[in-house]
């Protein structure tokens, strides 16, 4: 049998509505679900919800901060954004793309691979085409590294 919540709800609502009482109830369930039976409170709790007009079995959904996913849309808005403007700060992109700054410092740490230096955000390992170029664009940085 059955011994899910929503399941046990339903047997409540059933045996409320041919006129069980809801210690009755509770017995009732006791002796059928064993230990996977809903607490005693918690029957009564959603035997005066069913009383009072409630006929849903499941759970309202609860205030709180609603779950984000990570996915391929924020990655690449987050990245678009950091390209448009590398010194761009974690708060200006929660903001621009209404997430908070947790999920944006993932996205940019984690899932792109950025780190901050002098302000901008760049890879953090750069591939050796990536050296290389870099050092044809400024060759005074050649020379610094060399030294």
């Amino acid at each position: 049998m059955d011994s899910s919540r929503s399941a046990q709800r339903a047997v409540t609502q059933f045996l409320l509505a041919e006129g069980e009482q809801a210690s009755q109830i509770y017995r009732r369930m006791k002796e059928e679900y064993g230990d996977q039976c809903l607490a005693r409170c918690t029957i009564c709790r959603w035997c005066q919800r069913y009383e009072a007009g409630r006929v849903n079995i499941k759970d309202s959904p609860r205030p709180g901060q609603a779950h984000v996913v990570i996915n391929s849309a924020t990655i690449s808005a987050v990245d678009e954004l950091i390209r448009q403007n590398h010194r761009i700060t974690t708060l200006e992109i929660a903001v621009e793309l209404s997430i908070s700054k947790g999920i944006v410092h993932h996205t940019i740490h984690e899932k792109l691979g950025y780190g901050k230096v002098c302000a901008q955000w760049v890879p953090k390992h750069l591939s050796e085409n990536q050296k290389t170029a870099r050092w044809e664009l400024d060759p005074s940085a050649t020379q610094e590294f060399l030294h």
